[in-house]
């Protein structure tokens, strides 16, 4: 397993959630911190890129060497850096990519310039998954951000237009009755998977859910579950996290 993500220096969110969520679910994993952040449960100071060489270094240093049967792919700070990622992923093709598309971080700091978003969208045709929330769907399609399922449902259709092979958008920051319903549109069909809303124990558990899911759902692959039966395993997994157990 890899993670490619920026460092939280906090632990809450990337590859230091990727990597915790790895162990968790049993798997190994690795990982290339594309950014350095200042930042904590109440949100994101400043941010600071790693060269996109240096990346490129470390994607081909690790891809070339280890069997890695899924990445995930989190914040990657610059087009530059999303450019490089994208050429990793077609020179090595690893088995399964899924994409969590980081443009802004829960507090509302912007992480991702409007030349890395064109960059991202140009990604999504390379990965396996993508895995926005509603704000992230928003910005990817150039529609509004859902705010219901069935706007969630267009939102995945057209990302699916715009080049995605699989897209799952995330229900938590859509209203469905106390539910959280992720809606899943791919290569083998639609479908929702929903949990009951969790009022965290701790404010700052909702911290680095993104980063939990996708990660999750990669190590569920990785260990020989189908797509479907990865994102239904890895809502139950967030969902566990965020009561505490």
């Amino acid at each position: 397993m890899l993670s490619v993500a920026g460092s939280d220096p906090s632990g809450g969110a990337g590859v230091q959630a990727d990597l915790k969520t790895f162990e968790a679910l049993g798997v190994e994993g690795c990982a290339i911190p594309v950014a350095l952040t200042v930042q904590n449960s109440r949100g994101v100071a400043r941010v600071e890129a790693v060269s996109p060489q240096l990346v490129a270094e470390q994607l081909d240093a690790v891809l070339s060497d280890a069997q890695v049967r899924a990445v995930k792919i989190g914040m990657l700070a610059s087009a530059e850096i999303v450019r490089a990622v994208s050429d990793a992923l077609l020179t090595y093709a690893p088995p399964f990519t899924v994409l969590d598309p980081v443009i802004r971080s829960t507090s509302g700091a912007v992480l991702l310039a409007d030349d890395g978003v064109a960059a991202l969208q140009e990604l999504l045709s390379l990965v396996t998954l993508v895995t926005p929330n509603a704000a992230e769907a928003g910005v990817l399609t150039g529609l509004r951000a859902p705010a219901s399922v069935a706007e969630a449902r267009v939102a995945a259709k057209r990302l699916r237009e715009l080049g995605a092979r699989n897209v799952l958008v995330t229900g938590g920051h859509i209203d469905a009755a106390g539910q959280v319903v992720d809606v899943l549109a791919g290569e083998e069909g639609s479908a929702d998977f929903s949990i009951p809303r969790v009022v965290p124990v701790l404010v700052a558990r909702t911290h680095g859910t993104g980063c939990r899911l996708s990660s999750a759902i990669a190590a569920h692959v990785a260990r020989g579950s189908s797509l479907a039966q990865a994102c239904a395993a890895a809502q139950q997994f967030v969902g566990g996290w965020l009561r505490g157990r």
